[in-house]
């Protein structure tokens, strides 16, 4: 008896095809302003008390940004300082744009033009945390990125 022939092996059928990847810059371009600060690339920076200098961990997060901006060469951005609670509301308006200007001055050292940075002073009006305790305090001492335009 002639052994039957072997079948012929069958190739597994290709693997689907992968979604295009979009590189991080074009992956903004589709999306509005509102849907790009809903969730912002750009993280905001961190101050101590009644302070407007930029410690180490404030700087790393302003090379992040300053990445993901070289990355979107059209966007404008504001740099809005923000204060805790505690404080004249004259006082906390100084101390917000020092550290919006403290945030701007280090993104430009950086090589971002400076007519694509502008900053605004909120003061203690609009806190990230309602809270009245220190944990709340620190997270409202900020400087916060908002894309104004693309």
């Amino acid at each position: 008896r002639v052994p039957s022939p072997s079948p012929a092996p069958v190739d597994p059928p290709p693997p689907p095809p992968s979604p295009p990847v979009i590189p991080e810059d074009e992956e903004f371009l589709s999306r509005t302003l509102e849907e790009l600060n809903q969730e912002s690339p750009l993280n905001p920076v961190f101050f101590g008390y009644d302070s407007s200098e930029l410690n180490r961990s404030a700087r790393s997060t302003l090379q992040a940004n300053a990445e993901i901006l070289g990355l979107n060469e059209t966007w404008v951005v504001t740099i809005e300082g923000h204060c805790d609670e505690r404080g004249t509301a004259e006082y906390n308006l100084a101390l917000g744009e020092r550290r919006a200007l403290a945030a701007r001055e280090f993104l430009i050292e950086l090589g971002l033009p400076s007519d694509r940075l502008r900053t605004v002073s909120y003061g203690k009006e609009f806190p990230f945390d309602p809270g009245h305790r220190d944990d709340a305090w620190s997270r409202n001492r900020r400087a916060h990125f908002v894309i104004t335009s693309q």
